[in-house]
């Protein structure tokens, strides 16, 4: 594991979350995908952003930790040999692949890596 990637959280308000992060908190947008209901706030200088995602858009959304790693589905397949259990196979992302998976305490975190770029 290489490093944080996103943090995510769900919103059922998307333009009031919007509003939030932009105005109140006075972060910068990273990128904007409104329409597929998702954007991105940057803090600072570091590459990890706030992704915001539309509930209206992605009824199951939770607020989740995704962490940059070598090789989604290389690990994939170790952690999951190590009893790890998956919502998913890995799936493409624009930059790569991610997957998710759920802690013994019921968190959701994700890998990514950057197989694109």
């Amino acid at each position: 594991m290489k490093n944080y990637d996103n943090f995510f959280f769900p919103s059922d308000n998307f333009e009031a979350s919007k509003k939030f992060y932009s105005e109140t908190l006075g972060l910068s947008t990273k990128f904007d995908f409104s329409q597929h209901g998702m954007i991105a706030f940057k803090v600072g200088e570091e590459e990890p952003a706030i992704i915001i995602k539309d509930k209206s858009k992605f009824p199951t959304a939770q607020p989740s930790v995704w962490i940059e790693v070598e090789n989604v589905k290389l690990l994939y397949d170790d952690l999951q040999k190590k009893g790890v259990k998956f919502l998913s196979e890995p799936f493409k992302i624009k930059t790569g692949w991610a997957v998710e998976f759920i802690d013994p305490s019921g968190n959701l975190l994700g890998i990514t890596d950057y197989d694109k770029q």
